[in-house]
């Protein structure tokens, strides 16, 4: 199918693009990177009145340093984020996850401010801003707001958007961690993902610091398992850690059947995953061999 009629702007500032939104009275698309509405337009699931392309506004695509954070523009590429330098140094989960982010083609295109906007529940970039406890920077008719990705996200491809506002920046905090991974399972590389998590922590000598913890393909939007990273910390690193550790998982989550998977395969999935995680993540020279 072909898209139904509409109109089309380029806008060159980000207010203009909001005056757009807002003239549509609810009825606009933004255009990013186009790998999600696209095949929406086509099967004309969606019909908006205008759609407003972004690419012609300068300075929304960035990745810098600020020192304890690292702010990302809304209209940077997947490409620069799996490429950087910055981001596999301060950012390693982010870095690692990317290269699972669709195909090389989408990854060509796509944005973050794209992918955060879709909020796709098996997406990966939503579920690292979880991880992460990155702040989304919003703007909208009455300026600029901010919110944290745990509230960003309030259901599978919905988030708290405003029809008139458009993300503009996201900014990542750099965890004091020294150990990670990330797991997935697709059913093709660079499908959507099955089950995922994303693990980080601060080990000194046999006891974790810290941990950090977020899983995804297992709920309506992505999580991040505040009470498991707790219990992680106090178990014994040992043999039986990550068996322990994949039943502490297990334990938080309720997935449900759907098309793709039942609730218990995923479940069974994310316990597998979890116990790779964990092994990856206290065997850090065993990953870089």
């Amino acid at each position: 199918m072909k898209p139904a009629k509409f109109d089309y702007v380029a806008p060159t500032t980000v207010e203009a693009a909001v005056e757009a939104l807002v003239a549509s009275n609810g009825e606009g698309k933004l255009l990013a990177g186009g790998q999600s509405l696209l095949p929406l337009l086509n099967f004309r699931m969606a019909r908006p009145s205008v759609l407003i392309d972004l690419n012609r506004i300068e300075g929304l695509s960035y990745i810098k340093d600020r020192g304890d954070s690292i702010a990302i523009g809304a209209l940077t590429r997947h490409r620069y984020l799996e490429h950087s330098p910055l981001i596999a140094s301060k950012l390693p989960v982010l870095s690692a996850a990317m290269r699972h982010v669709a195909h090389l083609a989408i990854r060509n295109r796509g944005t973050i401010g794209g992918s955060l906007s879709h909020a796709d529940p098996a997406a990966e970039l939503p579920m690292l801003t979880v991880f992460y406890d990155a702040t989304i920077s919003i703007r909208g008719p009455n300026g600029l707001r901010t919110v944290a990705a745990e509230e960003f996200f309030v259901d599978a491809l919905t988030s708290c958007l405003e029809p008139d506002e458009i993300v503009v920046e996201i900014e990542f905090p750099v965890l004091d961690h020294d150990r990670w991974a990330f797991e997935e399972v697709a059913r093709r590389f660079g499908d959507f993902a099955l089950a995922s998590i994303a693990l980080s922590v601060r080990r000194t000598g046999a006891m974790l610091e810290d941990a950090r913890l977020a899983v995804m393909g297992v709920a309506n939007t992505p999580l991040r398992l505040k009470e498991a990273e707790r219990e992680l910390v106090a178990l014994p690193l040992d043999e039986q850690a990550p068996e322990l550790f994949s039943e502490i998982i297990a334990s938080k989550v309720s997935p449900n059947d759907d098309v793709h998977a039942s609730g218990e395969y995923r479940t069974h999935l994310l316990k597998e995953l979890s116990r790779r995680a964990l092994r990856t993540a206290l065997t850090p020279a065993e990953r870089e061999a």
